[in-house]
């Protein structure tokens, strides 16, 4: 990268409805994953409100700062549920969370405005959306209306066939752009906090994952925090021949490596394991 870019550190906050959240010590997302199809534990908490709900206080007791729910499937060569479907699972999910765990900062995984809508008046707090306003025109209006978080997501095409959409000019070069052009209509639609996800596996190489991975810090030319979601992905266990399910030692070795290059989230399936991670590297920063 040009060593001349200036990079801006981000460590100021998030209005979550009011309540300002500080981001100068890395935050830790914990994935709730109401589908059937998930790489790694589709099928373990659909349909099931008890479960899911013993899940997240697993997760909320083992250290996560925020619980992201999602009711579809977004790996790559997953089909999109449609939003009936997703609201059906995510309701009952976030009034339970909600009123067991008021203080919990609930994130929703979904592309749909009117889920957005719905979920944000339910008491969720972020809308983590992985099409950047693709797939659904409305989705930034009611961010823009509503004033919630949003995570901007790198993605060059929908989920059954992003890994066809790999190559790119310059991938740093494309990937800002990408981003320049949706902050800008972000921030027109009235947008206030917007964190960055770079998209790993979304439409991209495992070769690119790591480039990306490696330049993480040179993202923070957009002076926004910016959330990092590789646990037990295709570009830990392919190289290593091993499944999901053996990737924990891999995707904590990424974590810490994604923490020295600047990421402020963590979107992790092993809350303890990442809460570990940011509580050595605090000491390694207090420590230089």
């Amino acid at each position: 990268m040009n060593d001349k870019i200036t990079k801006l550190s981000y460590n100021g906050t998030i209005n979550l409805q009011g309540k300002l959240i500080s981001l100068q010590k890395p935050l830790i997302m914990g994935i709730l994953n109401l589908t059937n199809d998930s790489f790694f534990d589709g099928g373990k908490y659909i349909n099931n409100v008890e479960k899911a709900v013993n899940h997240a206080k697993e997760m909320i007791n083992d250290g996560a700062d925020i619980i992201d729910i999602g009711a579809c499937s977004t790996r790559p060569g997953a089909n999109l549920v449609s939003k009936d479907e997703e609201l059906e699972q995510l309701i009952p999910i976030i009034k339970q969370i909600r009123k067991q765990f008021p203080d919990t900062i609930i994130s929703i995984d979904t592309v749909w405005a009117e889920v957005a809508k719905e979920t944000l008046k339910e008491g969720a707090n972020i809308i983590n959306d992985i099409s950047a306003g693709q797939f659904d025109d409305e989705l930034f209006k009611v961010i823009g209306q509503t004033k919630a978080p949003y995570i901007l997501t790198h993605t060059p095409s929908t989920p059954d066939n992003m890994q066809e959409k790999t190559n790119y000019n310059n991938i740093f070069l494309d990937i800002s752009k990408y981003f320049a052009d949706k902050i800008e209509i972000l921030r027109n639609m009235g947008v206030v906090d917007i964190i960055l996800d770079l998209g790993f596996g979304f439409g991209k190489t495992i070769d690119q994952n790591y480039f990306l991975l490696n330049h993480i810090d040179d993202f923070k030319t957009f002076g926004l925090p910016i959330l990092t979601g590789i646990s037990r992905k295709t570009m830990i266990h392919k190289p290593l021949e091993i499944t999901p399910q053996q990737a924990l030692n891999g995707t904590t070795f990424l974590h810490a490596f994604a923490l020295m290059n600047s990421s402020n989230i963590l979107r992790v399936h092993d809350v303890k394991e990442a809460k570990q991670c940011v509580q050595l590297f605090k000491l390694i920063e207090n420590n230089k």
